[in-house]
């Protein structure tokens, strides 16, 4: 950690010099005999600092990529040869992370041999001097490079258009590496879950009713069932409920916050609401358990029915405050980026400030508060925390929301908990109920777009 500080210490230093020199001699730059300087001072600056944080960038990246491989194969030269033959591979590894603990300070269980103590301490030399190395060799390619590039500083250089051409392909690399990342999960989902569906068939779990896996030999003997069906209905359920508290709280409070709220009082209520988004979620789950839950059983328990502590009902209500922020935060952004012209227009027209609300900012801001309200519920089907402490951890398929359930969060949890191989469908489900977390998503998404559309078209 200390080491990664001080190597990105060291490019942010490279980084700075090389701007200001290039910055610097771009201004020193003589015009006098007509040449029209190209591009301005902060783009050579800009385009020196580029030139010399590459090489240095470079070295630090191939240091990345083969100090794993150059310290393994120190190790074993540092162990007893016949020590390294008579091993196999986990023994090797075993031996190998013994003497990496020795060499950071951490120290091991049981009894150091003196062999390990010797490899653990011609480690630790070979890392610092490997280290010293890889420093000298950054800092030393980097200066070289800023000198190269400081000296093809010319007036008519066009650093303007390598900057902005630099920046378009990081911009390029940014977005290839958010859609691969998606890629890469769907396809690992996709992967993972078809070896789920070679042990249990899709119509017996989307369609099963009954949820009781079985965590026994995952090559032979009854793996249980797997019926989506109880985890479904008790994921809808508690976002339903969610949403039912955190939608007309949220709009109405953003409504009040942007329209009829003063300065004074909007200045304090807003952050107040804020701070609901960043209280962990268990702690929101403690105070459903403790609180929440209790409360509702009692008031149940006076008016005669039967409410248990930890329902549906419970995890749906503490759920839906958790995402009133995400709710009434952005729809109060997006009805102030409304024209006021538009207000202004209704008004003149004799509409009365209900009447302008419902007739003109809320259809002129219905795309963002769809997706304010889209961000809300993906954020309450995947919510775990919550639904594990509050719901119950009943995977029963019922639609009382007064009695406990289960999520299809939840029951990832418990399948990828503990000791897993990924060989039965005991580990594997998670895949199949992931994707089916991310296929739910993506309806929201396209049910959306649906609507944005539809009422945009009304409106315009």
């Amino acid at each position: 950690m200390v080491n990664s500080l001080i190597i990105a210490g060291l490019l942010i230093v490279l980084l700075g010099v090389a701007y200001q020199m290039g910055w610097s001699k771009s201004r020193a730059l003589v015009t006098a005999d007509g040449v029209k300087v190209h591009s301005r001072s902060q783009y050579h600056g800009s385009l020196v600092a580029i030139w010399t944080i590459i090489p240095a960038l470079l070295v630090v990246g191939l240091w990345a990529y083969f100090s794993d491989s150059v310290t393994h194969n120190y190790i074993v030269s540092q162990l007893p040869s016949d020590l390294v033959m008579s091993l196999d591979q986990a023994g090797l590894n075993g031996v190998m992370q013994r003497v990496q603990a020795i060499a950071s300070g951490y120290g091991v269980a049981g009894e150091v041999q003196p062999y390990e103590q010797s490899a653990g301490e011609a480690l630790r030399q070979f890392q610092f001097i490997t280290f010293l190395v890889v420093i000298a060799a950054a800092a030393g390619t980097g200066i070289l490079a800023l000198l190269y590039a400081r000296g093809k500083i010319t007036a008519r250089l066009r650093a303007r258009n390598s900057v902005e051409r630099i920046v378009t392909i990081l911009l390029l690399l940014c977005s290839a590496i958010a859609i691969l990342t998606t890629v890469g999960i769907v396809a690992s989902l996709v992967t993972e879950a078809f070896k789920f569906f070679t042990f249990i068939s899709p119509a017996d779990f989307f369609f099963g009713t009954v949820w009781a896996p079985k965590f026994a030999t995952t090559a032979s003997g009854d793996a249980g069932q797997y019926g989506i069906l109880p985890l479904l209905t008790g994921t809808l359920m508690v976002s339903i409920i969610a949403m039912l508290v955190a939608v007309p709280v949220g709009l109405m409070t953003a409504v009040y916050l942007s329209q009829y709220a003063p300065r004074s009082v909007r200045a304090v209520v807003k952050p107040i609401i804020e701070i609901l988004a960043g209280i962990p979620t268990i702690v929101y789950g403690f105070f459903a358990l403790v609180t929440v839950g209790p409360f509702l059983a009692g008031i149940g328990g006076a008016i005669g029915l039967q409410v248990s502590a930890t329902s549906a009902l419970t995890a749906g209500i503490v759920m839906g405050i958790m995402i009133i922020p995400f709710i009434s935060s952005l729809s109060d952004d997006i009805l102030n980026q409304v024209p006021l012209a538009m207000r202004d227009g209704a008004f003149g027209l004799g509409a009365t400030k209900s009447e302008t609300i419902r007739n003109v900012l809320l259809p002129a801001a219905l795309p963002g508060i769809v997706g304010a309200f889209l961000l809300a519920i993906s954020r309450a089907i995947g919510e775990t925390m919550i639904v594990v402490l509050a719901a119950g951890n009943s995977p029963v398929l019922r639609g009382n929301p007064l009695q406990p359930v289960s999520t299809i969060t939840v029951s990832i949890v418990n399948q990828l908990t503990g000791d897993t191989d990924f060989a039965g469908p005991q580990s594997l489900v998670g895949f199949a109920l992931g994707l089916t977390l991310f296929v739910m998503t993506l309806v929201l998404n396209i049910v959306a777009l649906y609507i944005v559309r539809r009422f945009r078209e009304q409106y315009e």
